[in-house]
């Protein structure tokens, strides 16, 4: 069932979201790292890539990763004593809420909120157990989620005074323990090798996020997100919280909660984004089903019954305006609905027409389509190249172009590495923003015997709207040294 949905809550007006496009192309270029991520999410990529790079097979990873997220919260459910209503609950409580809107991008997200709940598993079960084989689990998720999303060291900087505040701090005295953390390290010494060789990029790139988004960022913004996220199983959440303090089974797993107040507490005094915190919920999903589920006793079934609907009926607005099932014109005509939610605020923190993330699935096919019909026109492809000012606008072309090998780049994120100097480039196609200055390319003028504009996206609900594409032919000067100079200015060493 969560296959089929993560197939249909998306209107056919809308296409990839930007973010995936530089996915994609990062399959074709396998490394230990990036600018912008690990490399786990490049490891998919490249099989995506075989698998014949159809929209079908991006949409299938997430998804995928969301469908072993509920399988493991089922596991924590059982291993918890629950009977068949706390599965039902829980499955329903993870199927129905942001869970549902992050695995329809193809990003990192899908897999980070499942490596968190995976480590958490491994400590419910060592905690049950105190079978020293779950340690290792703990540090193999760690290692993988490292790899995948370096958000997932947050989980650990709250887990740790947890441990110390309660009683599982005996965990410390388990050489188990520290042979665990040797084999996550050894899993992520890859990256971190990676990360010095090429002066630790994941510096600059917080930097980066620092001065243009985060700056941005409200804390009670962000507690407000955190309320919405989970809005219909909430109260399965604060179930989950109580129980640890009221139900003496659970006690033994208040490390739990204090990890919750620990991380949540850091996203927060760090003005986080609202969903890097995602992946601490779905875990308290399995004990607030499994509590509620020995509350709602024989007396009391019709409650269960309730309590399941109440999470269904509550999704279906939400599942409206959280998910891009109207299409841009119709959110155009009601944008009320959208703004009061705070659906409307990009990332520079004002409103737009659209939400941010739907402004970003438009427009590709239109830009792919005319780059398409310059470089059909161009007889010298080998010597020239496609060039934009964004990673969107160059995975976009990638993904969507007709020409197998069309190359597209960008001095943007990690496309800076891959911009190909073997070959002397006499022609460039340039992809440039809207609110770039030089309408006329007085810059490019002197360099090619012809500049000339070629189009511009005009879909409307594009936050690409009003980006050009030129055509420069035939270069007067040395085109590679001109770009060697820009990378060598661009990049973040």
């Amino acid at each position: 069932m969560k296959f089929v949905l993560q197939y249909t809550i998306s209107a056919p007006e809308y296409e990839l979201h930007r973010d995936e496009f530089l996915h994609m192309d990062q399959g074709k270029h396998l490394a230990w790292g990036y600018l912008s991520v690990p490399p786990f999410t490049s490891w998919t990529s490249y099989l995506i890539l075989l698998l014949g790079k159809s929209v079908f097979w991006v949409k299938f990873f997430p998804a995928l990763f969301g469908i072993f997220t509920l399988v493991i919260v089922w596991k924590a459910i059982e291993d918890l004593g629950g009977n068949l209503f706390a599965f039902i609950l829980g499955a329903t409580a993870v199927t129905c809420s942001v869970i549902l809107r992050i695995n329809m991008l193809y990003q990192p997200n899908s897999a980070d909120i499942l490596f968190w709940t995976l480590v958490y598993y491994a400590l419910l079960k060592y905690i049950n157990s105190e079978n020293n084989k779950w340690p290792y689990l703990m540090a193999i998720a760690l290692g993988f989620g490292f790899l995948n999303k370096y958000n997932i060291m947050f989980l650990i900087l709250g887990l740790l005074p947890a441990l110390l505040l309660t009683n599982n701090r005996k965990i410390f005295i388990n050489k188990h323990l520290y042979l665990a953390l040797g084999l996550a390290l050894l899993i992520v010494s890859p990256n971190l090798i990676w990360q010095y060789q090429n002066h630790f990029p994941v510096i600059h790139h917080m930097k980066l996020l620092s001065k243009t988004q985060l700056v941005n960022v409200n804390r009670l913004d962000f507690i407000k997100e955190q309320f919405l996220f989970f809005m219909g199983s909430i109260f399965i959440l604060l179930a989950a919280f109580l129980s640890f303090f009221i139900y003496e089974p659970f006690r033994k797993y208040r490390v739990f909660f204090w990890s919750f107040v620990f991380t949540l507490s850091l996203f927060t005094y760090l003005r986080a984004k609202g969903y890097y915190a995602i992946g601490l919920y779905p875990i308290f999903l399995a004990f607030g089903s499994v509590y509620l589920e020995r509350v709602f006793t024989a007396r009391f079934t019709w409650l269960r019954y309730a309590t399941v609907l109440f999470i269904l009926l509550l999704f279906i607005p939400l599942l409206r305006l959280g998910f891009p099932l109207e299409s841009p014109a119709d959110i155009k005509k009601h944008p009320e609905k959208y703004k009061a939610l705070g659906l409307l605020r990009w990332e520079d923190g004002k409103d737009h027409e659209l939400p941010q993330d739907y402004a970003d699935m438009q427009g590709w096919k239109e830009l792919a389509e005319k780059v398409d019909a310059d470089y059909e026109k161009i007889s010298d492809k080998k010597h020239t190249v496609v060039l934009c000012d964004n990673y969107g606008q160059a995975g976009a072309i990638n993904f969507y172009s007709r020409f197998k090998n069309i190359g597209a780049v960008t001095m943007n994120a990690d496309y800076i590495d891959w911009i190909p100097l073997d070959e002397e480039i006499k022609n460039v196609i340039l992809v440039q923003n809207a609110d770039d200055d030089d309408k006329e390319r007085k810059k490019e003028q002197p360099l090619f015997r012809k500049v000339a504009l070629t189009g511009k996206i005009e879909n409307q609900y594009a936050r690409e709207r009003g980006t050009s594409i030129y055509i420069l032919l035939d270069a007067k000067v040395s085109i590679n040294k001109i770009l060697e100079g820009d990378i060598r200015e661009n990049r973040w060493d």
